[in-house]
């Protein structure tokens, strides 16, 4: 393979594991028609009400159900076949989206049933989450694993460039309901990408059921200091310095207020994002995600902090694609230690608590940097939050050697385990045995 060949992104699993080409064809248009109904949701709460507060609620009807459900959810699925619980998603999420359909044709669906609808569609997706995330690893060969999930991520943000886009045209020629069909439809195609899998019950041992499930996941989270560490990483990257809620403030103080460069701010993440994962393949083939993902959110914080500091509309978009770039890669990279450090029987419950992670640090992360602009300015909350972010990240690298090393974990729970006594003996699943890094 050539130098030139081996920077672009590594396209082996579409061409030697047909199940994964038509999983990952089937949950790409679903993600597309995700996209378009998040749009439409949003523009029809705002034609209904013209109220701040209740599309705000949209997000809260979004994340709540995702936070709530989603750790019981991974319990559930780490004892049951992962295959049945993704399709039993996907029909419940398409039977949502047919009811937001219905209603936006009629008309007659108050505001409060609209987000209920919302919600109820966020808690099979909470379902949908930890069963996807076993495919990948089960269903591509070790070396191919990174590999999958950048091909899984790139596709993600392209449909994130182009639903909205979509929804917009939709919703201008044939209205909301149009656009909420067209969903419930691209659930067809995930229905059918997911429904030739094999049966993927969990390995190693199943899930004890309610609450002990949960518990045993969060041991396994606060026991495993590199996929600890890994999610921390996040927490800090997003948490601590997420900018967007800044961006309005920020483009008011530097630029004028212009749309156009409000518009050009989340572009550029979105921009840079794209050109780091169409060039992710040195990245998936170097096979060491720990170190890539300290130095990516590293990247992160003091793009950002470069872009509040920057009166230059044009070095401030230049930022904001490093940043987009550098996130992109930590993800990337987080994943992958998540999917590779974690046993089969437990990487339900850990891609919960994933999603969750993704979720809600977003969220607070906006929370907090809103709030800190309130008693300061845009920019002083964009660089204070970029180097709070960069002081967090370079204390877990310092306090977590294991993730410096960063090499993939081997994928196999039998050498990714140790014994606790504490933990394991007469009655013990293998699950409640502690993780070594």
């Amino acid at each position: 393979m050539s130098p030139v060949s081996r920077a672009f992104l590594d396209v082996r699993p579409l061409r030697t594991s047909p199940v994964y080409r038509r999983l990952l064809i089937g949950r790409t248009v679903s993600t597309l028609g995700g996209f378009m109904t998040m749009v439409t949701v949003m523009y029809q709460v705002w034609d209904m009400t013209h109220s701040s507060l209740w599309s705000g609620a949209v997000g809260l009807a979004q994340a709540l159900p995702m936070i709530g459900v989603g750790l019981f959810a991974g319990a559930w699925v780490d004892r049951a076949d992962r295959r049945r619980a993704y399709l039993l998603s996907t029909v419940g999420s398409a039977v949502c989206s047919v009811l937001l359909a219905v209603q936006g044709f009629t008309g007659h669906v108050p505001v409060p049933g609209v987000l209920a609808l919302v919600a109820a569609q966020s808690a099979f997706g909470a379902l949908g989450a930890p069963a996807a995330g076993v495919f990948v690893p089960r269903l591509l060969p070790k070396d191919q694993v990174a590999a999958g999930l950048a091909l899984n991520q790139v596709t993600g943000q392209a449909m994130m460039l182009l639903g909205p886009a979509l929804a917009g045209l939709v919703l201008g020629w044939w209205g909301i309901g149009v656009c909420y069909l067209l969903d419930a439809l691209s659930f067809g195609l995930a229905f059918y990408g997911a429904y030739g899998l094999p049966a993927l019950p969990p390995e190693g041992g199943s899930s004890r059921p309610g609450v002990h499930g949960v518990l045993d996941g969060l041991r396994f989270l606060t026991g495993h200091r590199v996929v600890r560490g890994a999610l921390l990483t996040d927490l800090a990257a997003t948490v601590l310095a997420m900018p967007v809620s800044l961006f309005p403030l920020v483009n008011a103080e530097r630029f004028g207020g212009d749309p156009h460069t409000l518009g050009l701010f989340l572009s550029a993440l979105a921009v840079g994002g794209v050109a780091a994962t169409t060039f992710s393949g040195p990245v998936t083939r170097l096979a060491r995600p720990g170190p890539v993902m300290l130095c990516a959110s590293a990247t992160w914080g003091l793009a950002l902090a470069l872009f509040g500091l920057t009166a230059s509309a044009w070095a401030g978009l230049a930022m904001l694609v490093v940043a987009g770039a550098a996130d992109s890669v930590a993800v990337l990279s987080r994943t992958t230690i998540v999917q590779t450090r974690t046993p089969d029987a437990l990487l339900g419950r850990v891609t919960a608590a994933e999603t969750i992670v993704g979720q809600a640090g977003p969220h607070l992360g906006n929370l907090r940097g809103g709030a800190l602009a309130g008693w300061s300015s845009g920019a002083t909350a964009l660089v204070a939050g970029g180097l709070m972010c960069l002081a967090a990240v370079t204390a877990v690298g310092v306090t977590t050697p294991e993730l410096r090393g960063g090499r993939a974990g081997t994928g196999r729970p039998e050498e990714d385990l140790v014994t606790d006594p504490e933990t394991t003996g007469p009655g013990a699943t293998q699950e409640t045995a502690r993780a070594k890094p």
